[in-house]
């Protein structure tokens, strides 16, 4: 977004939208916010998203429309009542950990990157956002690390690498590979791949009803 220019502008104008996986948590019950509170609740389950809706809003997307986008309280386990909007743009990308765990959700987008980063470097990251941005202390981030998070990426997230068009090894460290997607999502928005697909981009590009003959023919 930053090498793209689009954080400086205006979101009624931004070409370009980026989208969490993390805003789409499920409601929870009251016993499942119990074990929320307590460190025991799963996060990392595919079960712990609100897919119907993380379907409905891709499909708004390509339909041009406006969307409001739920906003996750981290700190309390349950969702805001206030909403994000996005404006329709002309690439959107949604990042999350198990965004091609579903058919019917990859199957929704043009381009998929897996980003493979060493296991040590996910572990920090998580213990420093979990303790600074979601009031948690150390024992238990490293708890629910071992007894969720870790047994979750391995039987749930790494299984999909396979699903991915292109794979990014080391991150945002990876510089070539960063300047490749934004040379391509330039491509998109000057409009030459948009014509050379014939301006369906299931995801990607201008907003418009999606192919669905092409989506089938996309690699699972």
């Amino acid at each position: 977004m930053e090498l793209l220019g689009q954080n400086k502008i205006d979101h009624h104008q931004r070409q370009v939208a980026i989208l969490s996986q993390d805003s789409f948590y499920r409601v929870l019950t009251p016993d499942q916010k119990a074990k929320a509170l307590k460190g025991q609740f799963n996060f990392d389950h595919p079960d712990a998203f609100d897919n119907e809706l993380i379907v409905k809003t891709l499909w708004d997307i390509l339909e041009g429309q406006t969307v409001q986008i739920p906003v996750y309280d981290f700190v309390t386990h349950s969702r805001k009542e206030e909403a994000v909007t996005v404006y329709p743009a002309d690439v959107v990308l949604f990042e999350g950990i198990l965004m091609f765990y579903s058919q019917e959700i990859r199957d929704l987008f043009q381009m998929k990157l897996f980003v493979d980063t060493d296991a040590d470097t996910r572990l920090s990251r998580r213990v420093l956002r979990d303790i600074s941005e979601r009031g948690r202390d150390l024992e238990q981030v490293l708890t629910q690390y071992i007894t969720f998070v870790k047994p979750a990426f391995e039987e749930f997230c790494l299984p999909t690498k396979k699903c991915a068009d292109v794979i990014i090894p080391r991150g945002a460290d990876n510089l070539v590979a960063i300047n490749l997607i934004v040379q391509h999502i330039q491509d998109i928005l000057n409009g030459g791949l948009t014509k050379r697909l014939n301006g369906s981009l299931n995801g990607y590009g201008t907003p418009r009803k999606r192919q669905v003959s092409e989506s089938s023919s996309r690699p699972h």
